[in-house]
């Protein structure tokens, strides 16, 4: 059984090599009718000092999707890319998934150590318990 997507997805990324490696991943599930929906959500400090400028923040989100787009090249589907902002970036992303009458959020599992899952509070862990929508982690290819 192949999985395909039909509908609109919402797939986020979280750094260029990310960007590039999700969509990937992604490629081969999309239809002619479906939209892939690519989003980078630049997470605002909430009223502390931001760890880096609004315009190299947009600028690296702009990296993302430009590799996002050369993975998705001979794609059928409908590719948009956007910028989200919030304090939490599981919560942005179910909401802009919601607001987008998205049928699923899908992405690839990060590779990383259990001590960094634990001080950044694994959000792929959250992205699955804390759904909105249904979720999809795609295997790294």
């Amino acid at each position: 059984m192949t999985l395909t997507f039909d509908g609109t997805v919402v797939v986020p990324v979280a750094d260029p090599d990310d960007s590039e490696r999700t969509a990937t991943a992604v490629a081969s599930h999309l239809e002619a009718g479906s939209t892939a929906i690519i989003v980078n959500v630049i997470e605002k400090a909430g009223g502390a000092p931001d760890k880096a400028s609004m315009a190299q923040r947009e600028e690296y989100a702009a990296d993302m999707f430009d590799r996002a787009r050369e993975a998705l090249a001979n794609s059928p589907a409908t590719i948009e890319t956007d910028v989200l902002y919030g304090t939490d970036v599981v919560e942005r992303t179910f909401a802009e998934a919601q607001d987008r009458n998205a049928d699923a959020v899908v992405f690839t599992a990060r590779e990383g150590n259990r001590l960094a899952e634990l001080l950044t509070g694994d959000v792929a862990r959250r992205m699955v318990k804390e759904a909105s929508v249904p979720v999809v982690a795609l295997p790294q290819e």
